[in-house]
C-alpha cells in the first residue's frame, strides 16, 4: 500500500523497457532481469514543474540591465588591484545587458569569478544605488566569504528567507541578487528566491561551477540551466596556478577526459600504493609543508581517515611545542583539543560573535588561545580577511567542534592555499576529486589507494589495478547531482546506449544458441569427459562468443572446429575450452578469404557480431530488436558528433564531398561512435586508453581500422579535389 501510494503519487523518469525479453530473462512479477530490481527513478510534479519555471525564467529578458560602458569603466579601473581579463570582461557585458530574469556565470575552480563579480558589483550600484546589490550563498560561511569579496553585508539562502517569511527581507525593483556557489543550493530554495526577484523587478545572477559539489537538497539546477543555453556566460581562462600546463590539466579533468591522468604523472602529483601507504605519504608530505611556512590542505574521503589523521596531527604537533598538552576539552568528533591546535566550528551560532570577525559559522577554522577550567574555549579565527577572537562555551564545543587539520572535499571547496595533497580511492568520485586538486596555487598531489576498488570502474584483472586505472574510474564516476529533467536524458541515455543493448544482445543469444553449441562440441572429436569438462568450466560461455565472432567472419564452424580439434591432442590440456578458445582465436581472428578479398563480416555497429542459425522465434525477435536499436543509437550517435563537431573527431578532417565517400565516411565514424557509447570513453582521444580485457581489444581494433579508413577517405577526397581544380595555363593566342 505504502508502494503503491508513492509511486501514484510520484513521476517515472526511467524508460518503460525498451525491447522484448524472452521468459527466461524475466521475473516472476514479468519484469525484466536485465535491470537490477528497485532501479527505476522517480521524481515528483513539484520539482519537474519548479525546473520549468527556472528554465522561463532563465529565458525571460524583462529584467534590469546595464550599459556597457559602465561595465567597460568598471575593467578599466581594475579590482584591488587586479586587472579583469578580457574573458572576464565580455563574461560581466553579456551579463549585464542580457536582461534574462535569471542569469548565471560559469568559471572552473581559480577562473576569477571573485574578481568579477566585485567588478559587476561596483558597476551595478554605480547606476542603481549603494543598495542595489544583495548577496547571497547556500551557506553561512559561503555568505561570509561573499560578503568579504564584495564588501556588503550578505546572508545565507535559508536565514534570507525565514526573514522575508516573516516580512523583514524583501527584494526591489533594479536590485541585482548574486547567488554565490550556486550549485550547493537546492532547486526548491532557487525557485522561491528568482519567483521573489522577478516579482519585485530584480534580476538574479548564479554563480558556481556545474563541475564542483552539488547540494544535499534535490538539485541539479544550476548545472541544467548551464546546459539549456548555448551562450551561458563562462570564465575559461585558469588564473589560480603557478604552472601553466596544471590550468590546462585542471580544465580536462573537469570535463572527466582522461586523457589527463597521463599529464599529471609526466609531472609526479601521481603517488600509488596501499590505503596506509599513501595516507602516511600525504599526511608526511603536508606536514612538511606546513613547517616551511606553506598554507597547505590535506583532504580524505573518509570520515575515519580525517579523525586518524587529525589524531596524528595532534601528537606530532605536541611533540614538536605547537599544541601545548595542558588542559584539553573533548571535541565532538572524539578526539581532545588544547591550546595552540585547530579546530573547526560545525554550525551556525549567530550569538556567538567575535568582536571584529563576526558571529560563527559552520565551517569556520580557529586556533585555540586558550582553554578555560569550565571546558570553554578561547579561539581565534584565522583563513579570513578579518580575523577576531570568540569564547566558544564548552556545551558548544563538546558537540559542534571538531580538529581541524585533514578535511573532506566539501570542505575544501571555495578555499585557496599553496599546496594540496589529496588521499583518493576507487570509491572517489569525480567532482570529489576535481574540487581537491584544485585548491594548491603551487602543486597539487593525488595520492592513489589501490585496495579500495570500485567494482564497476576498476579492471577485472588484479594485476591491472594501478593509479592510473584507479583514477581512469574515478573521472568515468560522476557524482553530480541531476536536475530531473537530466535525469530523464540520463534514464534514456542509460538503457538505449549500446553498453547496455550489446550486453542484452550476447546474454540472450547465448542463450538462444546454447543447444546448437553443445551438438557443435559434442560432434568435433573430442571424447566425452572431454566434451562434459568444457561444457561444465567456466570458459564455456566465452567459448560460445567465440563461436560467433567466427562465424561472423564467414567461417564455417562445422568443417572448421573438428580440423582444430584433429590438430593436435587434447589430452594434456587443464581447461579445454581455453585451449579451443585459443585455437579458434588465431584461425578465425580476420575475415575469411573470398579469392583475393576477405568477405565483409557481420558485425551490428561494426562491433557485436550477428548471432545466426536456429533459433525460437521469440529470441529471434528479441535480437532482432535490439539489433535496430543499436543501429538506430549508432546513426545518431555518430551524426551528433559531426554536428557539435566533438573533440574526438577533431584529427578525423571533414567529411569528403562526394556523396558516396561522405555516407562511407559517415558509417566508419558510427563504428567508432558505437565503440565509445559501448566502453563509456569519454575524453577527447577516439579510442581512449588501452583496453583492460581481450574482448575490449577486438572491438578497439575494429574502431580502429574503421578510424583509419574514414582518415583515408578524407585524404583521397582531398587529393582528388586539388587534382579537379582548374589549372591556369597560356592562352592559345599566345
Amino acid at each position: 500500500m505504502v508502494v503503491d501510494a508513492a509511486t501514484k503519487a510520484s513521476l517515472r523518469l526511467t524508460p518503460p523497457e525498451l525491447a522484448t525479453s524472452p521468459d527466461a530473462f524475466r521475473r516472476a512479477d514479468g519484469c525484466s532481469r536485465f535491470r537490477p530490481q528497485h532501479s527505476t527513478v522517480f521524481s515528483s510534479a513539484d520539482l519537474l514543474a519548479a525546473e520549468d519555471r527556472l528554465l522561463v525564467r532563465a529565458n525571460t529578458r524583462t529584467a534590469p540591465t546595464l550599459k556597457p560602458s559602465l561595465i567597460k569603466a568598471a575593467v578599466s579601473r581594475g579590482v584591488l588591484g587586479h586587472r579583469l581579463t578580457e574573458g572576464q570582461a565580455q563574461a560581466l557585458t553579456k551579463i549585464a545587458g542580457s536582461g534574462r530574469q535569471v542569469d548565471l556565470l560559469v568559471g572552473p575552480a581559480g577562473a576569477g569569478k571573485t574578481t568579477a563579480m566585485r567588478a559587476l558589483h561596483t558597476a551595478w550600484t554605480s547606476a542603481h544605488g549603494s543598495r542595489s546589490v544583495v548577496g547571497l550563498a547556500p551557506s553561512a560561511a559561503a555568505a561570509q566569504v561573499l560578503a568579504d569579496d564584495l564588501g556588503t553585508a550578505c546572508d545565507n539562502t535559508a536565514k534570507w528567507l525565514h526573514e522575508h517569511d516573516h516580512g523583514r527581507a524583501e527584494f526591489k525593483p533594479g536590485q541585482l541578487v548574486i547567488i554565490d556557489e550556486a550549485t550547493l543550493a537546492g532547486t526548491h530554495t532557487l525557485d522561491k528566491i528568482t519567483g521573489l526577484a522577478t516579482e519585485a523587478g530584480a534580476k538574479v545572477l548564479l554563480v558556481g561551477d556545474w563541475a564542483q559539489l552539488q547540494s544535499v537538497d534535490a538539485g541539479g539546477a544550476f548545472s541544467m540551466l548551464a546546459e539549456a543555453s548555448d551562450d551561458t556566460p563562462e570564465l575559461v581562462g585558469i588564473l589560480r596556478f603557478d604552472h601553466d600546463w596544471e590550468a590546462d590539466a585542471t580544465a580536462a579533468l573537469r570535463q572527466g577526459d582522461t586523457d589527463v591522468i597521463g599529464t599529471y604523472v609526466r609531472n609526479d602529483r601521481v603517488r600509488e600504493g596501499d590505503t596506509d601507504a599513501m595516507t602516511d605519504a600525504a599526511y608526511d608530505a603536508w606536514r612538511h609543508d606546513i613547517q616551511a611556512g606553506l598554507a597547505s590542505v590535506l583532504v580524505t574521503e573518509a570520515k575515519a581517515t580525517v579523525d586518524k589523521l587529525n589524531q596524528r596531527a595532534r601528537a606530532e604537533r605536541i611533540l614538536a611545542g605547537e599544541t601545548e598538552p595542558g588542559r584539553e576539552v573533548e571535541l565532538a568528533d572524539g578526539n581532545r583539543a588544547s591550546t595552540g591546535d585547530l579546530i573547526v566550528t560545525r554550525r551556525n551560532q549567530r550569538h556567538l560573535r567575535s568582536l571584529r570577525g563576526g558571529w560563527v559559522h559552520n565551517g569556520d577554522r580557529w586556533r585555540i588561545t586558550d582553554v578555560t577550567p569550565d571546558g570553554s574555549v578561547i579561539a581565534a579565527r584565522i583563513d579570513q580577511k578579518i580575523a577576531g577572537t570568540v569564547v566558544l562555551p564548552a556545551g558548544y564545543v563538546r558537540e559542534h567542534i571538531d580538529l581541524g587539520y585533514a578535511i573532506t572535499a566539501h570542505r575544501a571547496q571555495g578555499s585557496t592555499v599553496d599546496t594540496a595533497h589529496v588521499v583518493a580511492s576507487g570509491v572517489t568520485n569525480r567532482e570529489n576529486l576535481y574540487v581537491s586538486m584544485t585548491r594548491g596555487r603551487k602543486a597539487n598531489t593525488v595520492y592513489v589507494a589501490l585496495d579500495d576498488p570500485d567494482d564497476t570502474h576498476t579492471p577485472p584483472q588484479e594485476g591491472d589495478v594501478t593509479g592510473r586505472t584507479v583514477l581512469y574510474g574515478i573521472l568515468q564516476r560522476s557524482g553530480a547531482e541531476l536536475s530531473a529533467h537530466q535525469t530523464i536524458k540520463a534514464e534514456q541515455d542509460q538503457w538505449s546506449s549500446i553498453q547496455q543493448l550489446a550486453a542484452e544482445y550476447e546474454t540472450i543469444a547465448a542463450e538462444a544458441q546454447y543447444d546448437r553449441w553443445l551438438d557443435l562440441v559434442s560432434d568435433c572429436g573430442l571424447g566425452e569427459a572431454d566434451v562434459e569438462r568444457a561444457v561444465a568450466s567456466e570458459s564455456f560461455g566465452p567459448l560460445t562468443a567465440e563461436f560467433r565472432k567466427a562465424e561472423a567472419n564467414g567461417y564455417d564452424l562445422d568443417t572448421l572446429l573438428p580440423k582444430l580439434v584433429a590438430n593436435r591432442g587434447l589430452a594434456d590440456a587443464v581447461d579445454v575450452g581455453a585451449v579451443l578458445i585459443s585455437r579458434l582465436h588465431h584461425a578465425t581472428a580476420l575475415p575469411r578469404r573470398s579469392g583475393r578479398r576477405r568477405i565483409e563480416p557481420k558485425l551490428i555497429v561494426g562491433l557485436v557480431p550477428v548471432a545466426t542459425g536456429p533459433m525460437d522465434a521469440v529470441d529471434r525477435r528479441a535480437l532482432g530488436e535490439r539489433q535496430r536499436q543499436m543501429e538506430q543509437r549508432a546513426v545518431a550517435l555518430a551524426d551528433q558528433a559531426v554536428q557539435s563537431s566533438e573533440s574526438w573527431l577533431r584529427g578525423l578532417g571533414s567529411r569528403p564531398e562526394s556523396p558516396a565517400d561522405a555516407n562511407h565516411w559517415i558509417s566508419e565514424v558510427m563504428v567508432v561512435a558505437a565503440y565509445r557509447d559501448r566502453y563509456r570513453i569519454l575524453g577527447s582521444s577516439p579510442l581512449g586508453p588501452r583496453p583492460v580485457d581481450e574482448s575490449q581489444r577486438s572491438d578497439r581494433d575494429r574502431a580502429q581500422a574503421a578510424w583509419r579508413r574514414a582518415v583515408e577517405l578524407v585524404r583521397v577526397g582531398e587529393v582528388s579535389s586539388r587534382s579537379a581544380a582548374p589549372t591556369v595555363g597560356p592562352s592559345i593566342g599566345h
